[in-house]
């Protein structure tokens, strides 16, 4: 081994490198967040400079006296990241000089900062914490690092307080879409994408982008990494955790993709003239609505002028949001029927030949297509029938049915607007809170108690009022731990909101009880509509609801796992008693 060689894998010069790039990055936060005199500008080019050399110098190098297999697809990543490092170098060069930090220079460090940070194995052990600790301390610390971005000057206009970028923070993270300031008017296009990052950070999970990309860098992972992936992705074969997480990506980048498409096509370009303004405008909300999110660039939503009336911009982001609210492992199972059937047939068009087989669309993927179905055309009729004077009057043929069908989809934790809800009639008000307690359904971006939930708590009334001892669907009977989930995660539901709208009740005692019932059930599901008393809540009811967001996020069922230790498994068992219910 030569001398270049050693110094090349020593352990004191990874961590040099590594130093250097968290130089950058503080860089990076006071760049972007900070008003800067011209000769800190100068300062942080030159660190910029210094770190892009170490780091394409390191992969030139490390590539050359490579004693590993190469892996086919970490070289593709790194060729290209070097060539664009150099590529924004040179317009950095061409187009500024050493005047000013351009975009083209943030853009290459962000890059190595991404390539450097996600290069170390993720060494995960299960024996310091469980996989449902993991997951509730990587939302706390998005939140509070997201929190602390947001008070940086250049995020906002005029400043923020710690309490509101705290509920702003919880609220993109969570998903939820609660807002205490206006994002339009109040956040600088820096704190909007900070806000558009920790949505798209939120709605996946920190960690499934963590482990996916060390994975991805590494070619490979430790069983532990494994065990606590397959927790959060609901990954049941332990060898297809990481392909599943792949498919998650894809779908996610996907979907978001041809959302922003769709949505920038239905764009008026005689509202927002500039072609960057559109584009912007179409990424934020296509993340956004995928993420059921909520979050809006426009100061009222989708009721603002120009885009009330806009009905292919509202069903592109019904779309969107509808998709992901499914959930992932419903939506790759249904593209594997979906490509079974078409195989299916082809090869009995073809050869007369029958490929049926059965049961590829699983049990738990009947049972949420067919309740999401439901819902969802239960709640357009309710809404168009019944508002069809009132809030949709505006509106005329088939503007009334997107606008109805808008409004019954976005309580599924969505939370866009293109209505006013507190000008809905009482009975309407009723019909949206039961909508945002359901959700979503599982494994999904979306909040609630989920759909499987409320339809196995239904089939379970069914089957107590036939008589039956055990639920069956499908041909198939529902598993005991399933039905013993679903009432703990309704009755546990029941406990957070009802114990948030005690506490905002008690702190803000003005506000009428079903404004608090409506913000708590919005808080707790992620879903971020709001009957109009967000803003005036005092400082101790927007910490109430910081904390119910977080519990509706993470499930009230996950805190307790997490912090409950796990019992052995017993073979014996005690009589069996029936107790009185009514």
């Amino acid at each position: 081994m030569t001398k270049l060689e050693q110094i090349l894998y020593t352990g004191w010069l990874r961590r040099l490198i590594l130093l250097l790039h968290v130089f950058a990055f503080a860089g990076l936060i006071i760049n972007y967040g900070f008003i800067l005199s011209d000769t800190l500008e100068v300062v942080l080019m030159t660190i910029f400079l210094f770190v892009l050399f170490v780091g394409v110098s390191y992969t030139f190098l490390n590539y050359f006296f490579r004693r590993k297999e190469v892996i086919p697809g970490v070289f593709i990543f790194d060729a290209i990241s070097v060539l664009f490092v150099l590529f924004c170098i040179y317009k950095q060069f061409a187009t500024a000089g050493f005047d000013n930090i351009t975009p083209w220079l943030r853009f290459a460090v962000i890059l190595k900062l991404i390539r450097e940070f996600t290069s170390p194995k993720l060494r995960y052990k299960r024996s310091f914490l469980n996989p449902a600790q993991l997951f509730i301390i990587s939302f706390f610390l998005m939140i509070f690092i997201g929190a602390l971005l947001l008070m940086l000057p250049k995020a906002t206009h005029h400043g923020i307080s710690f309490i509101d970028a705290l509920f702003t923070s919880t609220s993109a993270v969570c998903v939820t879409g609660l807002i205490v300031v206006d994002t339009s008017s109040y956040f600088t296009q820096f704190g909007q994408t900070l806000i558009l990052l920790l949505i798209q950070a939120g709605g996946l999970g920190i960690l499934t982008f963590a482990s996916y990309f060390s994975y991805f860098f590494k070619g490979g992972s430790t069983y532990e990494n494994q065990l606590a992936l397959s927790d959060m992705t609901n990954t049941e074969k332990l060898g297809e955790v990481f392909t599943t997480v792949k498919r998650i990506l894809a779908i996610t980048f996907f979907v978001e993709l041809i959302g922003a498409f769709f949505i920038y096509m239905s764009i008026d370009k005689m509202i927002i003239p500039s072609f960057y303004d559109r584009l912007y405008f179409s990424v934020f909300h296509s993340i956004s609505a995928f993420c059921n999110a909520g979050f809006s660039t426009l100061p009222n939503g989708m009721m603002e002028q120009g885009f009330v009336f806009n009905y292919p911009l509202q069903l592109s982001v019904i779309l969107i949001f509808v998709f992901g609210g499914l959930g992932f492992p419903i939506v790759i199972n249904s593209i594997r029927y979906i490509k079974h059937l078409v195989v299916r047939y082809v090869l009995w068009f073809l050869n007369k030949e029958n490929n049926y087989r059965p049961w590829i669309l699983t049990l738990s993927n009947k049972i949420n297509l067919v309740t999401t179905s439901l819902l969802i055309v239960f709640g357009f009729l309710l809404i168009y029938l019944k508002e069809y004077n009132n809030v949709l009057t505006g509106h005329s043929g088939f503007g009334k049915i997107v606008t109805a069908l808008f409004t019954a989809t976005t309580p599924r934790t969505a939370g866009f607007n293109s209505i006013d809800f507190s000008q809905l009639h009482f009975s309407s008000i009723i019909i949206i809170i039961l909508l945002m307690w359901i959700g979503a359904s599982p494994a999904s971006t979306g909040g609630g108690i989920k759909t499987s939930t409320f339809a196995i708590s239904t089939l379970n009334y069914l089957s107590l009022a036939k008589g039956k001892n055990k639920i069956e669907v499908f041909r198939r009977e529902i598993a005991d731990i399933s039905i013993r989930r679903a009432f703990a995660v309704m009755t546990l539901s029941l406990v957070v909101i009802g114990t948030g709208i005690f506490l905002i009740a008690h702190f803000d005692s003005h506000i009428p009880l079903l404004d608090i019932a409506f913000e708590n059930f919005s808080a707790y599901s992620t879903v971020g509509l709001s009957l109009g008393i967000t803003g005036d809540l005092s400082s101790e009811s927007k910490l109430v609801l910081v904390a119910v967001m977080f519990i509706g996020r993470v499930t009230t069922l996950t805190i307790l796992i997490a912090f409950f230790r796990k019992v052995k498994q017993v073979s014996y068992s005690y009589p069996s008693d029936e107790i009185l219910i009514n």
